[in-house]
């Protein structure tokens, strides 16, 4: 053993980094947190340095290899889960014992009302953690704000849920609950309450005390991006090629304007012909739906023959060319990394879901404001007054 630990003091501190960035890397973008995964991810590029005619006297004993991977990659991963850390599952367990059941039966109330009401809410939750991170950004009012940039403008939806489920926290627990964290529950909700699996979600975030119209113009992807584009901003706020496909997968429910997608069915790329990933059929029938001469503004459903139902059924549509935004059927056509995820989710809903579950979680911890920073404010649109 001493012989093992003296191996990791021998000096090459370059060879320490790329190990570092390697392991950080593949880990984000994996689903895979356990150390074993770590160290073998970076043994095995260890490995192909030696391949290439790279070895040091330091690297050539396999005890020193594989003690160095795991040890790197391990403090790496600790690192990188820190800030996860400063949330828990129980962060009101005394200040509001009744957050859970509050926000759960305001989101029933809601969906009962309104079965898109479940999409809507879980893309709040999304479009909040891009931009700033999970500091309920996305609710404050004003002309500057993110309600306004291209991405939400005209169809960000469910802020009026979200005022009543604040108005009843504020009346159990008056300023104790963040409206990042009252997001983050009532996604999950969203999606428990449409068929979809549970999880327990880690609480403590704060609300941020400014929003940014710039970073959601430039941060939240876009149904027309290339997919190259689109993981790169998934990759920018900490997520990986997973966490895009399984994230996508919330497209099994909801709602989407023709403005959204209707460059797809004439003249796609300039081609004077419909896209040719979509299936003919279907092309037609949105043909119909959204003539030229609409304003865009009419909706169809984004999982065809599975409206309301939180399944892997999306999946099989993008199988089958029935994908309804560009950027849902490029996951199938466009790759073959993430058309292999979309054909194991398509007939694995167990697989979908765990995963799924997985990249809620990561996105729910995208820069937290924790401790004493920003604020809990007591109306969601508006700062407090000072």
């Amino acid at each position: 053993m001493m012989d093992d630990m003296n191996c990791l003091c021998l000096s090459n501190f370059n060879y320490l980094i790329v190990i570092f960035i390697i392991c950080i890397s593949e880990s984000y973008g994996s689903s895979s947190k356990d150390f074993g995964h770590d160290h073998l991810l970076a043994l095995a590029f260890l490995r192909r340095l030696d391949s290439e005619g790279t070895q040091k006297e330091w690297l050539t004993d396999i005890r020193c290899k594989i003690l160095l991977a795991g040890f790197v990659c391990h403090l790496g991963n600790e690192l990188l889960l820190s800030t996860s850390s400063q949330l828990t599952v129980d962060f009101y367990k005394s200040s509001c014992p009744n957050v859970l059941r509050i926000v759960r039966g305001e989101v029933m109330i809601a969906i009962k009302n309104e079965m898109r009401m479940a999409a809507s809410l879980l893309r709040l939750h999304f479009h909040d953690c891009f931009v700033n991170g999970c500091d309920g950004s996305v609710l404050l009012d004003g002309s500057d704000g993110e309600k306004f940039a291209l991405p939400n403008i005209n169809s960000l939806r469910g802020l009026e849920v979200v005022d009543r489920i604040k108005a009843a926290l504020e009346n159990s627990c008056p300023g104790v609950v963040s409206c990042a964290d009252l997001l983050t529950i009532a996604a999950r909700d969203s999606v428990l309450l449409s068929g979809g699996p549970s999880w327990k979600v880690l609480l403590g975030r704060r609300d941020g005390l400014v929003a940014n119209k710039t970073g959601a113009d430039q941060g939240l992807p876009s149904p027309f991006e290339s997919l190259d584009g689109i993981i790169n901003k998934f990759v920018d706020v900490g997520l990986g090629v997973t966490d895009v496909v399984a994230l996508s997968g919330a497209h099994t429910i909801g709602l989407a304007r023709c403005a959204m997608f209707n460059n797809r069915l004439f003249n796609f790329s300039g081609s004077g012909s419909p896209d040719p990933t979509m299936e003919s059929a279907m092309v037609s029938d949105l043909q119909a739906l959204c003539p030229l001469t609409d304003d865009g503004n009419k909706t169809t459903v984004l999982d065809r023959n599975s409206t309301d139902l939180f399944d892997n059924h999306y999946f099989k549509n993008l199988l089958n060319r029935k994908g309804l935004l560009g950027s849902d059927q490029i996951l199938f056509s466009d790759s073959t990394t993430t058309k292999a995820l979309v054909q194991a989710y398509s007939s694995n809903t167990t697989l979908f879901f765990a995963d799924f579950v997985k990249a809620m979680i990561k996105m729910g911890n995208i820069s937290p404001l924790t401790g004493s920073a920003g604020q809990i404010r007591n109306n969601c649109r508006l700062l407090n007054s000072s």
